[in-house]
């Protein structure tokens, strides 16, 4: 298996499960166990993800000095992930509160105080990039000044851009032009799909675009090869929350692609970790380990 480094958030998450959106007011409920907390963000999920999957992990990240600090550390040893290169460098650790309807449709609420404005040090980060055989650089301000740095060691740089709306979005500029492999998802595009992707691959220098497409799949597109395929959602298990999908699907893909070198394979094993995935309700729970993962794929028939 790979040595990976991600970069990205972790925050403190807590799920409310209601009827229905829209939320009708009322002063007072009682959702008994609707209500659940966890540690979860964009780069502990990944993190968490391709650690089940065999990978072995460094994880970069910015946590606070607070209680919640103490819940982060403790949450990374039952992965098992080392939180050497997580650090306490913040006052408050983010926040996030996710909205789920008995359907799966969820609605995200992210606080992640002042971490955008916090810088992670170049010494730490040289520490962890060490040895790496790919940089999985999640889209948040402090893993922006490693761009660079990764892209002179010759390994691949993944992200994810997530929803995006503008091919010149000044926020994922550089990630954009610092990405190998370029995730996002289709919540908030202009174009169809295929039309974006195409517009992605000429304005910028991905060798793999992704495209979730929520409950109908994902679209992939293959610079080399001029391809550009949709591959249609699985049923592993009934929904109980979408939230995590487009991080499971990225990290899968990520654990297949660098085994096999095939994307065709490598998104199509992606779609049923995300499927599996999504009939959880954390953002960082329901991920398959790497056996129960190659079972499913084998009684579809989706080859290595």
């Amino acid at each position: 298996m790979a040595l990976i480094l991600v970069s990205g958030l972790i925050n403190i998450e807590t799920t409310l499960q209601i009827d229905s959106f829209p939320l009708n007011y009322t002063p007072v409920c009682y959702p008994f166990f609707g209500v659940n907390g966890s540690v979860s963000g964009v780069g502990y999920n990944v993190t968490k993800a391709l650690a089940m999957l065999g990978h072995e992990v460094h994880f970069t990240s910015l946590i606070g000095r607070d209680i919640a600090a103490q819940q982060v550390r403790s949450a990374l040893i039952d992965i098992p992930v080392s939180d050497e290169h997580v650090l306490n460098a913040i006052n408050h650790t983010p926040q996030s509160v996710i909205l789920h309807d008995r359907n799966g449709r969820r609605q995200i609420h992210v606080d992640l105080k002042d971490i955008q404005q916090q810088t992670y040090p170049d010494e730490v980060f040289e520490r962890a990039m060490a040895g790496c055989d790919l940089f999985a650089l999640c889209n948040i301000n402090f893993s922006r000044r490693f761009l660079q740095k990764a892209r002179l060691t010759g390994k691949p740089i993944a992200t994810d851009v997530h929803a995006i709306a503008q091919l010149d979005d000044e926020y994922n500029l550089d990630f954009m032009r610092a990405a190998h492999i370029l995730f996002m998802s289709d919540e908030r595009l202009p174009l169809p799909p295929e039309d974006w992707a195409r517009e992605v691959l000429q304005a910028y220098a991905p060798e793999v675009v992704v495209i979730g497409l929520g409950a109908q799949g994902a679209l992939l597109a293959i610079r080399n090869e001029n391809v550009m395929q949709r591959i249609p959602a699985v049923t592993t298990r009934p929904i109980v929350n979408t939230i995590g999908a487009g991080d499971a699907l990225f990290s899968a893909f990520l654990h297949s692609y660098l085994h096999s070198g095939n994307p065709y394979s490598a998104i199509r094993r992606a779609v049923v970790f995300a499927s599996y995935k999504i009939g959880s309700t954390s953002a960082a729970e329901g991920f398959l380990n790497r056996d129960a993962l190659e079972r499913m794929c084998t009684e579809r028939q989706i080859d290595p």
